[in-house]
This record gives structure tokens, C-alpha cells and sequence, in this order.
């Protein structure tokens, strides 16, 4: 009789465990990772609110650019160790403030509506750069959505 009682008691354990939700398990962060999957999934979203081209599109463009702006997203030293040509160097951090200054007419007859298109690196910084120039007003900018090692691989045109 004891037994059973024994045996009754650890189904009752069992059944209260097994109704208990386990906590979800954290995600492992990748060690090759320089920031977490949170980012990746922010520029996603974004990528869903801008325009994108990809890297065939855009060396139509870099080779006939007409009017257009290419915008050069990285910080300083990345941009003089080798740029798209014609390229102009205008950081993510600090796009809203510097763009004005790579635009003629300003302050006085800023052209808004200018074809602009965005690159850097790897994809994320131009999606975010993209955006915070359509936040500021601008309405035709465009993120390159391509890693510039590609572009190298490519044998297309670097300039430094």
C-alpha cells in the first residue's frame, strides 16, 4: 500500500511539472557576431519601408549617374580605403546633419526630390541611412542592397 501511495504521489509531481510552461531558452549569441540578431531584424523591418535595388541596378547607375548622388554610408576610413566612384562619404551617424552640405542650392533651393542612392559595406548601414533621409524629407533615395565585396569581386570600378 505504501508503494502505491509512493507511485501516486510522483504522477501527482509529474502532472504538476509537466502543466508548468518551461521558460523559452535564451538564444546562444553567435561569438562571430559583432551585435545581436535584435539588429538584423530592425533592418529587415526597415527594408520593408524603402526603396532597394541590388548591385546589377546599381552599376548601371554608378556608370551613368546623370544628376544622381551616390552616398557612401561608412565611417571616413572605410570610404578612403576604396569607394564606389564618385561616391560621396556622408556616415549613417550622421546623414541627417551632412547630407545638406552634398546638396547644391542649399540652403536655398534644395532639391528634395534628387535621386540619391545609398551603400556601404555589407547592406545595413544603407537601409538605415535610407530611411533616416526619408524621415528628413527626402522622397527619391534608394538603399543599394549589396556587400561591397561583391562589388570588388565583381571587378567593378573602385576608386580611392
Amino acid at each position: 500500500m505504501r508503494l502505491k501511495k509512493m507511485i501516486a504521489a510522483a504522477w501527482v509531481v509529474v502532472i504538476v511539472f509537466a502543466s508548468v510552461p518551461m521558460a523559452a531558452e535564451e538564444p546562444k549569441p553567435d561569438p562571430n557576431r559583432a551585435w545581436p540578431v535584435q539588429v538584423d531584424e530592425h533592418v529587415a523591418k526597415v527594408k520593408k519601408e524603402i526603396k532597394l535595388i541590388d548591385m546589377e541596378a546599381f552599376k548601371k547607375i554608378a556608370d551613368n549617374k546623370g544628376d544622381a548622388i551616390i552616398i557612401d554610408a561608412r565611417e571616413p576610413e572605410e570610404f578612403t580605403s576604396g569607394r564606389v566612384p564618385g561616391a560621396v562619404n556622408i556616415p549613417r551617424g550622421l546623414a541627417e546633419f551632412k547630407i545638406w552640405k552634398a546638396l547644391a542650392g542649399f540652403p536655398d533651393k534644395t532639391n528634395t526630390a534628387l535621386k540619391i542612392y545609398v551603400y556601404c559595406k555589407i547592406g545595413g548601414r544603407a537601409v538605415l541611412t535610407t530611411k533616416a533621409l526619408q524621415d528628413v524629407g527626402f522622397t527619391n533615395v534608394t538603399a543599394v542592397d549589396m556587400k561591397l565585396a561583391d562589388w570588388v569581386k565583381a571587378n567593378y570600378p573602385i576608386e580611392r
